[in-house]
């Protein structure tokens, strides 16, 4: 809790690229890919706001959470324990999936498009073949009903609520929903694009992002237990929330940029047939 920034605006700030970032999970990348590649297939016209529809039903429980927090917030006290198991969980799960990932990439072969992996994203990998708008912000919504999303929604909600009040907390949930869709939707964009264009281009962005998608995981794991086992990087992270959130953005944004002109490069065999 005492991560968090107590001025409104810096906590305004903060919440919406907590969930910029949120979207940018493995989960949420693994389960947009699922449905818009079904939805290429059996409804195109969908394809490409399979990731909106997705973060929409995604953030209507984050919404929810915080307005119960908010509202709750006078009569009760967020227990102590809840960030710090929290905080656990996700480090684990970004583990894994940095591991995961990164054996995707090793273990592809060269004619492949690399498939990202994703724990939640393989258990409910069925979910994904559903052609109805409504049915694909369900999927969101079941997404959101994990530990790490229930306890960091409540963790800004009740920080929101102790310096403003309920609609402060509700305000915040939106803020997360609206960076969240941001990232989800153009994630859902640049899939559908990649499915329109050369399986050569898709190959290419795909080990430009598993190799993204792992290294990061990896590295904010490993931040998330530093910051517990080692005093000093804990007092260097205060404060620093927001940069190191835009500094995650900004690498993949900067992947995404290299994917596309890595894909755009035509291959030695290509050239040399153009001779």
């Amino acid at each position: 809790m005492d991560s968090l920034p107590s001025d409104l605006a810096a906590l305004y700030t903060l919440v919406f690229t907590l969930g910029l970032r949120h979207g940018l999970d493995a989960d949420h990348l693994v389960t947009i890919d699922g449905l818009t590649r079904f939805n290429t297939v059996a409804r195109p016209q969908l394809a490409r706001w399979c990731g909106l529809l997705f973060s929409l039903g995604h953030g209507a429980i984050v919404m929810a959470i915080a307005l119960a927090v908010g509202l709750a917030a006078e009569q009760w006290m967020v227990p102590g324990w809840l960030e710090e198991v929290g905080a656990w969980i996700s480090i684990a799960f970004l583990a894994a999936l940095g591991l995961l990932n990164l054996a995707a990439v090793v273990n592809a072969e060269p004619h492949e498009v690399v498939q990202t992996v994703a724990v939640k994203g393989r258990l409910l990998a069925g979910l994904t073949r559903t052609s109805r708008p409504a049915a694909v912000a369900a999927v969101g919504a079941l997404f959101a009903l994990s530990f790490d999303t229930v306890s960091q929604a409540a963790l800004f909600a009740f920080t929101a609520t102790r310096v403003g009040g309920w609609e402060h907390a509700l305000a915040l949930g939106l803020l997360f929903t609206l960076g969240m869709m941001l990232a989800d939707g153009a994630n859902g964009l640049w899939i559908a694009t990649l499915l329109r264009n050369a399986d050569r281009r898709a190959r290419i962005a795909s080990r430009v992002m598993g190799l993204v998608i792992a290294g990061l995981s990896l590295a904010v794991a490993a931040y998330g237990a530093a910051r517990y086992f080692s005093p000093p990087v804990a007092d260097w992270s205060d404060g620093r929330e927001l940069t190191l959130g835009l500094g995650v953005l900004a690498i993949v944004a900067a992947s995404y940029l290299a994917a596309r002109l890595l894909a755009r490069t035509p291959a030695v065999g290509a050239r040399d047939g153009a001779r």
